[in-house]
């Protein structure tokens, strides 16, 4: 089986609910977001976390780049979106989709980057806090 390796940039809330799924799976997505995106690179994941994440107060300032093997016949139903600059590529799966594309994730979802925002303070989740300490990246 050939997979490919994605990107899923993340804010606290959406971090907390992988940690709960065990690190298999993305949380659904909420009524109003109609796509989940992954991206196809760790530089496109990286300036999202940074620049976008960290400075969302929803997200509790901080920004997981998470990196995951997905199935490569799953990949292939999805065509490559380029939104902006030449590495600026994610996939769009309508959310309706989601539980069949995390079905197939092989393997975990790892977070292999966490960027703290000027305001963060505190986060009251000791995983939150565990990953912050073990994986932090500024």
């Amino acid at each position: 089986m050939k997979t490919t390796t994605l990107y899923r940039p993340v804010g606290e809330k959406e971090m907390i609910l992988i940690i709960e799924a065990g690190f298999k799976k993305f949380p659904p997505r909420l009524e109003w977001q109609p796509i989940f995106y992954p991206v196809l690179n760790e530089e496109y994941a990286s300036e999202i976390a940074e620049k976008w994440n960290t400075r969302d107060e929803a997200g509790n300032y901080l920004g997981f780049v998470t990196r995951f093997e997905v199935q490569e016949e799953m990949i292939n139903r999805y065509p490559a979106q380029n939104v902006g600059a030449r590495n600026h590529n994610e996939l769009w799966i309508p959310s309706e989709e989601l539980d069949h594309f995390n079905g197939a994730i092989v393997g975990g979802i790892e977070v292999i980057k966490v960027f703290i925002g000027r305001d963060f303070e505190k986060t009251a989740n000791n995983d939150i806090t565990n990953l912050i300490n073990v994986v932090k990246t500024n």
